[in-house]
């Protein structure tokens, strides 16, 4: 992630059978942390397509407001029946702004 910089990812959920996950009524949250217990958290816009695509975004001025350095990240769903899943974790390197 570029600081300062607007971001956007998108990536497709298969399930066990390769067939993409239609997550059109599913409400998808997600948050990322320096480490797992900070108290501070950035949070990303998050929306899901009937495709399986989940796309992840922050604007440029939230990530003008992140220190550079690694975090941590996940993305959560829920589905119509209240099931929550993680369908994805990792780590986030904020790069530093040059340019101001």
């Amino acid at each position: 992630m570029d600081q300062a910089a607007t971001f956007s990812t998108a990536f497709t959920v298969l399930d066990v059978n390769d067939i993409p996950i239609d997550f059109t009524n599913y409400t998808a949250t997600s948050q990322m942390r320096q480490t797992y217990t900070s108290l501070t958290s950035y949070v990303f816009g998050v929306t899901g397509s009937n495709t399986g695509q989940i796309t992840m975004t922050m604007n440029a001025a939230t990530t003008n407001s992140i220190s550079a350095g690694r975090y941590v990240y996940d993305v959560e769903v829920i589905d119509n029946s209240g099931i929550k899943s993680r369908i994805v974790e990792g780590i986030i390197t904020v790069t530093p702004q040059v340019t101001r």
